[in-house]
């Protein structure tokens, strides 16, 4: 069976097989989320927010574990949580590509004071 998930803020949507998790139907969808342990569950830097949170595997112990009452909120590890139906997903910004935003917008108004 196939499922949709689609992955904000970007609107990317993806079909991909039932039990596909969140880590690789993102890549399918070119849309990047930071990881470093290889999909382990050890390095924490994959989490994402659920919007329809109907549509992924129930909470792995591993995974609850791990989140530390996080999942409260709808936050979950892409490598770890799988599609089972249609989905919607928040892929926080990469904290450097928000540095990075942030001294930007900065620069501009400075450079608006001149």
């Amino acid at each position: 069976m196939n499922v949709d998930i689609t992955f904000l803020p970007s609107g990317r949507t993806v079909t991909v097989r039932a039990g596909t998790s969140v880590l690789d139907a993102s890549r399918r969808a070119g849309v990047p989320i930071r990881i470093r342990c290889d999909g382990k569950a050890s390095c924490l830097m994959c989490k994402v927010v659920t919007k329809s949170g109907a549509g992924l595997s129930k909470l792995g112990e591993i995974e609850r574990r791990k989140l530390s009452g996080l999942e409260q909120q709808g936050t979950r590890l892409a490598c770890q949580a799988k599609i089972i139906g249609k989905a919607e997903v928040e892929v926080p910004e990469d904290p450097l590509r928000a540095a990075v935003r942030k001294q930007l917008s900065r620069q501009a108004e400075e450079d608006e004071l001149w």
